[in-house]
């Protein structure tokens, strides 16, 4: 079979590999659709592992399933996750999932969703594979790791209804919580972010106001919102945004970092003021079963549609044009990637 095989951003190549041979606990699925996900381009993360099969925003077509097997069979359209909780630790019983230490450190995806067939295995056999509805596509249900993060994040910072809500970058998570937070009630959602194309796209997606990061965004917020915001989501790793954000944010308010900069990166923070009104700070990591399932009903119903997102679709012949475009922000949002076009 073909595989994308990553070295670096700049060096994704296709080559062959045997289609992984199953054993009585694991499934085979045809990869129909694959997304590009921002954590693909993060060189510094990724290449330390390299050379090695990237890919887990992943749909497909059940082919081959073990002797244990009873949850999907031959035929099934599925959505797989390759990360999965162990639910039974104090940090899973306790709704950390995402920190449970077999959620961190057990790939059940061989070799990867770049690539033209994938087993899988361990938990992600009965807790990571979901059976898709006829009404939602390959291209669409690659949308619902994304988005279940974005779920994830916004449960974490307890957003309620009328909440002012500023979101620093303009990509793929970026947009999501931007619609997802409209579809959640919240009040006026502003997006900062230095690229003009993403800013026109979070505008496009529902945003009330969008303004370039380059800009004093705090007196921006003061000028058109009358105060600074009740939730702010950092969604990129610019340590600009970051430092931007803690000065963004209205009393009692909350502070959620979803994407963090390179390890050693670091933002002086003077706690006094955050601790004498009181703020909050929130990190968010990853998505759980939980999480999965709920992005895929918010799918399934319409409540989140995503189709306007994807901006590339393009063979496993062209994964290395693919990460290349996915890594220029300029007209590109998601490109998905379909082994068997």
């Amino acid at each position: 079979m073909k595989v994308g095989m990553y070295y670096r951003n700049s060096d994704v190549r296709l080559e062959e590999q045997d289609i992984p041979a199953i054993g009585d606990d694991d499934v085979l699925i045809k990869v129909m659709a694959s997304g590009i996900c921002g954590s693909d381009l993060m060189e510094w993360y990724r290449i330390k592992r390299a050379p090695l099969v990237l890919g887990h925003e992943l749909a497909g077509e059940v082919v081959a399933v073990g002797g244990n097997v009873d949850t999907v069979k031959t035929g099934d359209r599925v959505f797989a996750t390759h990360h999965v909780p162990c639910d039974e630790c104090r940090y899973c019983l306790a709704g950390h999932e995402t920190a449970c230490v077999t959620f961190q450190e057990k790939n059940n995806f061989t070799p990867g969703g770049f690539s033209q067939f994938l087993k899988v295995s361990g938990r992600s056999v009965r807790t990571g594979l979901l059976k898709l509805p006829d009404s939602i596509s390959y291209q669409t249900a690659t949308f619902i790791e994304p988005l279940a993060t974005v779920v994830r994040a916004c449960r974490t910072m307890a957003l309620a209804p009328a909440d002012s809500v500023l979101i620093y970058g303009a990509g793929l998570a970026g947009i999501l919580f931007v619609k997802l937070a409209k579809a959640l009630g919240a009040g006026t959602v502003t997006v900062a972010d230095i690229n003009t194309y993403r800013l026109e796209m979070a505008r496009k997606a529902g945003a009330d106001y969008v303004v370039q990061a380059s800009e004093d965004v705090p007196a921006y917020l003061m000028q058109t919102c009358g105060r600074l915001a009740d939730r702010v989501v950092i969604s990129t790793g610019a340590l600009p945004a970051a430092e931007a954000g803690l000065q963004s944010v209205d009393r009692g308010g909350t502070v959620l970092f979803f994407a963090v900069a390179q390890p050693g990166e670091t933002v002086a923070v003077d706690f006094n003021p955050f601790w004498r009104n009181d703020i909050s700070f929130k990190t968010c990591y990853g998505a759980a079963p939980r999480d999965n399932r709920q992005a895929l009903e918010l799918l399934r119903n319409g409540t989140v549609k995503v189709d306007d997102m994807i901006t590339h679709r393009l063979g496993i012949e062209q994964i290395g044009e693919a990460f290349r475009i996915a890594a220029e922000p300029t007209g590109t949002l998601k490109v998905i990637v379909e082994p068997h076009r």
